[in-house]
């Protein structure tokens, strides 16, 4: 796993290991941020769910102004850590210790660019996107990757649909204000 561009490009990253862990791939990271390039520049972000932080560190190298990782799992917030300091991106990144959907209700912060990519087959997805729309921009983008079979709505709140790509298995949808979209 790497950087794909910007200023860390062609930086290794390290990932977890085990059976459930599924690292999204460079097609998809690729395809995600060709979509997203011209709304990155300066921009907060967040890697809900952020296992090795790939997604927040690939926002962070092609200009985002600030990245939180959010992950409850000890050895996925260690990796997040590691890779930061690996790249040169820590003073730029928040990275937290905690359930992803209690930190939602705790926190006040707004984000530019949200990205969710929660455990596949726990029932997180819908609440996950019911709590994330209090937190997203008026102007902003929340992305989700998810199985291809697991439901996804048209909107959440006021966040539409957008568009929606197929990468085997799994799929990726954008969601954009109704006055946005």
């Amino acid at each position: 796993m790497r950087v794909i561009t910007g200023e860390a490009r062609g930086r290794k990253l390290l990932t977890l290991e085990g059976a459930d862990v599924r690292p999204t791939t460079d097609k998809v990271k690729e395809a995600v941020f060709s979509a997203i390039q011209f709304d990155i520049q300066d921009r907060a972000f967040l890697d809900l769910f952020a296992g090795s932080g790939q997604m927040g560190i690939e926002a962070l190298s092609r200009g985002a102004k600030s990245a939180v990782f959010v992950d409850n799992s000890r050895k996925a917030v260690e990796i997040v850590r590691k890779n930061l300091n690996n790249v040169g991106f820590y003073e730029k990144a928040k990275v937290i210790h905690t359930d992803s959907l209690s930190y939602l209700d705790m926190t006040g912060e707004m984000f530019d660019i949200a990205y969710l990519d929660p455990p596949y087959g726990k029932g997180v997805l819908q609440e996950a996107m019911q709590k994330i729309i209090k937190n997203v921009k008026k102007t902003g983008i929340i992305i989700v990757e998810n199985p291809e079979k697991e439901e996804i709505l048209q909107n959440y709140g006021e966040f539409m649909l957008d568009r929606q790509k197929h990468y085997g298995k799994i799929k990726v949808s954008m969601y954009r204000h109704k006055d946005y979209v």
